[in-house]
C-alpha cells in the first residue's frame, strides 16, 4: 500500500510541476502580447516636409514617419533609428510614389528593423554618396515599393551605386530601378568576414546599355578581396529586363547564393559565377529571341550549381553561350579565374541557341587549367546550331541521361520522348507544369506600371 501512495505523490507532484510549469509560460505570453499592444498603442505617427524634419526626430519602436507627398529636392535623408520584430519602425510615402526625391537627393538606412515605403527617386543625380544605402550596422530593414529612374550624372565616367546592401539580413522588394547609364553597378552586396543573408526579390530592373567596359553588373554579390567569404544571399523573382552593362548581368563574387526563378530578358550579358562557391542557379528563365551577344550562365569555382533553368534562342558563343564552363588560372590570384571542380548541371532545356555547351571556355595561354568533375546530366536541349563545342577537355567529365531533338546525337544524348510540353509559350516537364511568375505576381512597386512586353520571338 505504502509503495501505491508514494507513486501516487510522484504523479501528483509532477502534474503540479507541469501545470505551474504551463501557467508561468502563459502568464508570460500574456504578459508581452499586453506590452507590445501598448507599446503599439503609444507610437506616435510624424508628418514631414524635409530631411531637417526626420533628422530632429526621436524615433521608438512602432512609429511611422509620414513623408507629404510633393518634390523633395536635394534632400539627404538619414533614416536612424532601432526598431523592433514585432514594432518595426517605418518612413512612408504620403501617397505612394508621390513623393519624388530630385536633385542631389539620398538616402541612407541605418539601424534595426526599418522600412522604408514607396519614395520616387528621378530627375536628378547623387553627387558623391550611392543613392540608397544601407548601412555597416543595419539588419533586418527593407526598401520596398519605391522606384529610381534615369538618376544620373551628365558625365558617364562617374561611379556610384544606386543601392549599397552592407549590414545583414536586409531586404529590397518590389522596386522599379531602371535607366542607369554611368559607371558602377546598379546594386550591390557588400561583404565583410560574416555573411549577410540579403534577400532581393520581386523587383523590376529596366534597360540599361552597354558601357563598353567593365563595371556596369545589374547586381553585384560580394568584392574580389572578400570572395572566398559566404553571403547566403538570395536574389528571387526579379525581372531583368535589357539589362545589358557589360558581360556579367549578376556578378556572384562569393559563397553560398542562390539566384532563383528570375526573368531576364533580351540581356547581352550572362548570370556569372565569378568568384566563391557553393551558389546555386535554377530555375531561372534567359529569353534571348536570337539577339546578338544574348547569354546564359557562365561557370567559375567550385560546387556550383546550374538547375532547371529555361535558355531561349541565346545567341552568345564561348562565355556567352546557354552555359559555359570556363578554363583558370594556374595559380589564380583572388581577382583571377578558378579552376571548375564539381559543377552540377543538371535538368535544364535549352532551345535554339546557337551553343548550348561550351567546356573549357576562355582557354588561352593564361587560363590553361581545365574543369575537373562536370555532370551534365538529365538536360533537353532543342534545336542547337551546335550542342556541345569542347575548347578544353575537363577531368572526370559525366554526361550521361540528356535528350536531343533537332541535332547530331553524341554520347551522354539520346532521342528527345515525350517528356516536353508547350505551357504559356514554354518548353515544360509535363510533370511539373507552372505559371511563368511573371503573369501571375506583382513584380517591382504596387503604384507603378513600367512598359513591359515579354515576348518569345
Amino acid at each position: 500500500m505504502k509503495k501505491y501512495n508514494s507513486l501516487f505523490l510522484s504523479f501528483f507532484l509532477v502534474n503540479c510541476v507541469v501545470f505551474s510549469s504551463c501557467a508561468v509560460s502563459n502568464v508570460a505570453e500574456v504578459v508581452e502580447e499586453k506590452e507590445q499592444q501598448l507599446k503599439l498603442e503609444q507610437a506616435k505617427v510624424y508628418t514631414i516636409s524635409s530631411a531637417a524634419e526626420l533628422n530632429a526626430l526621436s524615433l521608438q519602436p512602432g512609429d511611422k514617419v509620414v513623408m507629404k507627398s510633393g518634390e523633395w529636392k536635394s534632400q539627404l535623408i538619414n533614416f536612424k533609428a532601432k526598431g523592433t520584430s514585432s514594432n518595426p519602425i517605418t518612413l512612408v510615402a504620403e501617397t505612394k510614389g508621390d513623393v519624388l526625391l530630385t536633385g542631389n537627393s539620398n538616402l541612407k538606412i541605418d539601424g534595426e528593423w526599418l522600412v522604408v515605403d514607396g519614395l520616387s527617386f528621378k530627375n536628378g543625380y547623387s553627387l558623391k554618396d550611392d543613392v540608397v544605402v544601407f548601412s555597416k550596422t543595419t539588419s533586418n530593414s527593407r526598401l520596398t515599393n519605391t522606384s529610381i529612374e534615369n538618376y544620373n550624372p551628365s558625365d558617364k565616367t562617374v561611379d556610384y551605386k544606386w543601392v549599397s546592401l552592407f549590414g545583414k539580413n536586409n531586404r529590397v522588394d518590389h522596386c522599379s530601378i531602371s535607366g542607369k547609364t554611368h559607371q558602377g553597378t546598379t546594386l550591390v552586396v557588400w561583404l565583410d568576414d560574416k555573411p549577410n543573408y540579403h534577400q532581393i526579390d520581386h523587383n523590376y530592373f529596366g534597360p540599361r546599355p552597354d558601357l563598353g567596359g567593365n563595371g556596369g553588373e545589374t547586381i553585384r554579390i560580394g568584392t574580389s578581396t572578400y570572395s572566398m567569404n559566404d553571403s547566403y544571399t538570395t536574389v528571387d523573382s526579379n525581372i531583368f529586363d535589357k539589362c545589358s552593362g557589360e558581360v556579367e548581368i549578376i556578378s556572384i563574387k562569393s559563397g553560398y547564393n542562390k539566384i532563383q526563378n528570375n526573368l531576364f530578358y533580351e540581356c547581352v550579358g550572362t548570370v556569372t559565377f565569378r568568384h566563391g562557391n557553393y551558389s546555386e542557379v535554377s530555375n531561372n528563365y534567359f529569353i534571348g529571341n536570337s539577339i546578338s551577344n544574348t547569354g546564359g550562365i557562365r561557370i567559375i569555382g567550385e560546387n556550383q550549381k546550374v538547375h532547371g533553368n529555361y535558355l531561349y534562342k541565346i545567341a552568345g558563343r564561348t562565355l556567352r553561350s546557354a552555359i559555359s564552363v570556363m578554363n583558370a588560372y594556374e595559380k589564380p590570384a583572388l581577382s583571377d579565374y578558378w579552376q571548375v571542380k564539381n559543377a552540377d548541371i543538371q535538368n535544364n532545356i535549352i532551345v535554339s541557341s546557337r551553343e548550348a555547351f561550351v567546356l573549357g571556355a576562355g582557354k588561352d595561354g593564361d587560363r590553361t587549367v581545365a574543369p575537373d568533375g562536370v555532370t551534365i546530366s538529365g538536360n533537353y536541349v532543342i534545336n542547337p546550331t551546335t550542342l556541345v563545342v569542347t575548347a578544353d577537355e575537363p577531368k572526370n567529365l559525366k554526361m550521361e541521361n540528356n535528350q536531343l531533338d533537332g541535332g547530331t546525337l553524341i554520347s551522354g544524348f539520346v532521342k528527345m520522348g515525350n517528356d516536353l510540353q508547350l505551357s504559356d509559350g514554354i518548353w515544360q516537364k509535363k510533370t511539373v507544369l507552372k505559371k511563368p511568375f511573371w503573369l501571375n505576381t506583382t513584380i517591382g512597386p504596387d503604384w507603378k506600371k513600367d512598359n513591359r512586353s515579354f515576348v518569345f520571338k
